[in-house]
């Protein structure tokens, strides 16, 4: 029982549990929405393949990270290590592989290969940068946030590119390609973004073991009040988009969208720029942390709506 449990918390369950309900609330209240009776037979079936799929590879990717981290975790977070402490290196790593191959095996058989080979080269990708991340790209400045941010927009457009090309996205039946690939890029560009913040205030939460071990990110190599300026330019700008996307939606009326955004979503981001202002900690930054996680849950939450 307490290697399961190990194992869960290796894999960092409930973040999968995160991406699952993501990928799920795109197919079904915007997808769904969208195209209604015009939904291909096997859609549900390609569909949970891919799921699968990323939350495999998702995994790989958190069980190697905790493999080349062992030194730094022991400093900046010795209570959650896994690796070393119940489950051996030689099962961590045997475990990355099988996940790995198995996320790539699946989204193999979801998706025709000699229509959608892009996409399977993209997964295929996602796996290498993983373990890039975890190798290299983390300790670099600017790199693994980078390299993340793009992981987790993926999430949410692999959905769109498994059921159109980029050029179908401005064709369809009433503009409906138009208006998924739009929602498409709207929420990944919302992950996206609130990835690169948490990633910056991750950063600013683990300097201890970082700066021991060589790691040259952000709060290290520019210091952590420039980090903190790189953080509030991009809430600025995330704030002033949804600001703005409150206006737009306006003319259509949809009065519950506006009435959860702003409160659920505008007003946490408006709070997490006043109190990373006064953060100091790793306590702070931490705390910082879980308030950008709760942002990017309600954000998600917001398709929903669509639904209705």
């Amino acid at each position: 029982m307490r290697l399961i449990a190990a194992f869960f918390k290796l894999v960092r369950m409930p973040n999968l549990f995160f991406m699952a309900l993501t990928q799920v609330l795109f197919q079904f209240c915007i997808y769904h929405t969208l195209y209604k009776d015009a939904i291909p037979v096997d859609d549900l079936y390609r569909f949970i393949l891919i799921v699968f799929a990323s939350l495999f590879i998702a995994a790989a990717g958190y069980i190697i990270n905790d493999y080349f981290d062992i030194n730094i975790d022991e400093v900046n977070k010795p209570e959650k290590m896994v690796v070393d402490k119940v489950i051996k290196r030689r099962w961590a790593i045997a475990w990355h592989f099988m996940l790995s191959a198995s996320g790539v095996l699946l989204t193999i058989i979801a998706l025709p290969f000699w229509q959608k080979w892009y996409l399977i080269l993209a997964n295929v990708l996602c796996v290498i940068l993983l373990w890039l991340y975890s190798t290299n790209f983390k300790k670099s400045l600017l790199t693994g946030n980078i390299v993340i941010s793009l992981l987790t927009a993926w999430t949410i457009l692999i959905i769109f590119f498994s059921k159109f090309n980029i050029t179908d996205a401005f064709g369809g039946v009433n503009g409906s390609n138009y208006k998924f690939f739009r929602l498409a890029i709207l929420y990944a560009g919302f992950a996206f973004i609130i990835s690169l913040i948490r990633e910056a205030i991750k950063d600013m939460q683990d300097m201890a073991g970082d700066s021991k071990y060589g790691c040259r990110t952000m709060p290290i190599v520019w210091g952590v009040n420039a980090t903190k300026v790189y953080v509030a330019v991009w809430l600025i700008v995330l704030i002033a988009a949804l600001g703005i996307l409150q206006v737009y939606v306006l003319q259509f009326k949809w009065w519950l969208l506006i009435a959860y955004c702003i409160p659920a979503i505008i007003f946490p981001l408006i709070l997490l720029l006043v109190k990373l202002r006064k953060s100091t900690s790793s306590a702070d930054f931490k705390k910082l942390s879980s308030l950008t996680k709760l942002i990017m849950f309600s954000g998600i939450l917001s398709m929903t709506f669509f639904y209705f």
